[in-house]
């Protein structure tokens, strides 16, 4: 591949297109940790109360009649929590679910998205995908590092 294209060896890999890479003898870790405290901080959320689930469990979502929400603000929430679930397949489904009311966001949307930020207030450092290459594993295995 050196033949045909101009290559350098910069070290190892630490970032790639926002995801922080670690690398050891037990695997690679693919995590967004300096994501996950800078979208923190953009939306104001790094002093909430954390949440140990990304959705409550007696919460309906539906086109309700409560007032409306900045839909630019939410948008901008809903796409960097999009991003986020590159290595946090966890809140993916609660993420696609609020994502749905980005033409009319109201105050309880706005509410559930908050509720997806508080579960990374403890969870900055969290990432679930562990990568292994070895005679026995190839591929990508879904854990919680």
């Amino acid at each position: 591949m050196s033949r045909e294209f101009e290559m350098s060896l910069m070290g190892e890999l630490q970032f790639f297109l926002g995801l922080q890479i670690k690398q050891g003898p037990e695997g690679t870790f693919v995590h967004q940790a300096k994501y996950t405290r800078d979208i923190l901080k953009k939306f104001e959320m790094g002093d909430s109360k954390p949440m140990t689930t990304p959705m409550s469990t007696n919460t309906a979502l539906d086109a309700d009649e409560d007032e409306a929400v900045d839909q630019k603000e939410f948008r901008g929430m809903i796409g960097s929590l999009l991003y986020l679930t590159a290595t946090r397949s966890d809140i993916q489904f609660a993420v696609c679910l609020c994502e749905c009311y980005q033409a009319f966001p109201r105050t309880s949307h706005r509410q559930a998205v908050k509720r997806i930020f508080r579960l990374q207030v403890e969870g900055v450092d969290n990432a679930l995908i562990k990568g292994e290459i070895g005679s026995q594993w190839t591929g990508l295995i879904a854990l919680l590092v």
